[in-house]
């Protein structure tokens, strides 16, 4: 080396070894949690970074620990502010604390199909198929498969493989992602007659094209969509009687009521569909029922227990952790679903007043608004939903979304919506005991560098835990 001159040093020598960085106790700790895979895989970023010159080798540790993913699932939180109840991306209903307590419950070992009195083999899923039966008394018999598209397909293969359904061209339905009703019945083999027009079908049009080969008529409630003005079709008790015992009426009533509610007098409900005729009905479980997702199945005897031995029955049957939630659904208190229905305006009023003070008071531009939310999932559609929003400004809405106070699961991610250049918080589908949450998750977006106006010192650094609300700020 010449007298004089310092030779540079590649820091990039400096980096910390992966077993090194392995043994620090941040990093073990999280690899107990999370599986030494993801650990590595922050570090190994980590240790890029330095490499790159980004970040200096002494803070690898820090960077990878700061990196690391707050669960071993990809799938994060989210408290639906939407307004739509029943959001297909947010995963539909959000399930009760009973369904919850009895997921962890089933989660290890457990008599999904084991006698415990006897000893030997019991029958799978009873408690979830009794308290299903309970629900609906004028079903002879239930069975559930894992969604509503499956409990169709299994009526189709069971009942009319290489034979004809009669379906009106008004309900040859788009049932979402681009799958399409009459794609998946003829997938099963069958033939589908379509009968009437798009806007007007009678018993008359059923008759007609009722023949030997006809293996039932299917009714499919339009949940998404509705057709207003000229328009006629023919009802389930209708085309009961007209067709009478030798072709069955299967009704698809999608949404997953099983009992008539007021607040839906539009909305089919599985008791009545059978008392009105129906043979056999098929819904969903994750929809206005606010179970997990499932297809029900229930009806005559003699129909359920064709397809319940049917071979595909046991391609589509469900878990123990569906069964679980689904009976605890069933028999438990009022889901949250039933609750966000029943839901006062004017409490909702209140809520969001009082979220936006405790915002203001922390220098957000908060404001409670009026709103309108809608049931989603297919469920009554045109039916509005009076409610109560938060409004503030449209830049908080992707740092609530997907900030980095989310990203290490200091606070559940919020879906709102944008109207009129401002984001809607809306209370509707939100349960009470999350506002807190809402508010702090708020917050903590204001201060991850939004520009939402809030004061400087309501950033995350600042705000404590969720149970104990905002700092400084009044109990929502």
């Amino acid at each position: 080396m010449t007298a004089g001159k310092v030779a540079s040093v590649d820091t990039r020598r400096f980096v910390p070894r992966t077993d090194v960085l392995l043994a620090d106790p941040r990093l073990a700790e999280a690899e107990r949690k999370l599986g030494r895979a993801l650990v590595k895989a922050a570090v190994a970023r980590a240790q890029d970074q330095a490499r790159a010159g980004t970040i200096a080798p002494d803070g690898v540790a820090d960077a990878a620990v700061a990196a690391l993913p707050a669960r071993a699932a990809t799938l994060t939180p989210v408290i639906n502010a939407t307004g739509v109840l029943l959001h297909t991306n947010l995963g539909r209903a959000p399930l009760s604390g009973a369904a919850i307590e009895a997921l962890l419950a089933a989660a290890g070992c457990t008599d999904v199909e084991f006698d415990l009195a006897s000893g030997t083999r019991g029958r799978r899923g009873r408690g979830t198929l009794a308290a299903l039966a309970a629900a609906v008394p004028a079903a002879e018999s239930v069975h559930v498969v894992n969604n509503n598209a499956a409990a169709l397909v299994l009526a189709a293969t069971a009942l009319a493989a290489g034979r004809e359904i009669l379906i009106s061209r008004g309900e040859m339905v788009e049932i979402g992602d681009g799958f399409r009703l009459p794609d998946l019945l003829q997938s099963t083999g069958a033939r589908l007659r379509e009968v009437g027009t798009t806007n007007r079908t009678t018993v008359a049009d059923y008759e007609a094209a009722a023949g030997p080969g006809t293996a039932f008529a299917l009714k499919v409630h339009p949940s998404n969509f509705r057709i207003e003005g000229f328009t006629a079709q023919a009802s389930v008790r209708e085309l009961a009687r007209a067709l009478g015992p030798g072709i069955p009426v299967v009704a698809d009533i999608g949404s997953g009521l099983l009992a008539p509610d007021p607040r839906l007098p539009d909305e089919p409900d599985a008791q009545t569909a059978l008392r009105d005729g129906a043979s056999l009905v098929t819904a969903s479980g994750d929809k206005l029922l606010g179970g997990p997702q499932a297809g029900l199945l229930l009806g005559r005897a003699a129909l359920v227990r064709a397809l319940a031995r049917h071979p595909l029955a046991r391609a589509l049957r469900v878990g123990k952790l569906t069964l679980a939630a689904l009976e605890a659904t069933l028999a438990g208190p009022p889901t949250p679903v039933a609750q966000a229905l029943a839901a006062v305006p004017a409490a909702l009023t209140q809520r969001a007043g009082r979220i936006a003070a405790n915002l203001l008071a922390h220098g957000i531009d908060a404001q409670p608004v009026g709103s309108e939310g809608a049931v989603g999932g297919g469920g009554a559609p045109g039916v509005p939903l009076p409610s109560a929003a938060v409004s503030l400004p449209e830049s908080l809405a992707a740092a609530l979304r997907a900030g980095d106070p989310v990203r290490r699961g200091e606070v559940p991610a919020v879906a709102g919506r944008i109207e009129d250049g401002r984001l809607l918080l809306d209370l509707r589908a939100v349960v009470p005991a999350d506002d807190e949450s809402l508010t702090w998750a708020v917050l903590a977006a204001a201060g991850s560098g939004t520009g939402s106006g809030a004061s400087p010192g309501a950033g995350p650094a600042r705000l404590a835990s969720p149970a104990q609300g905002p700092p400084g700020a009044a109990r929502p």
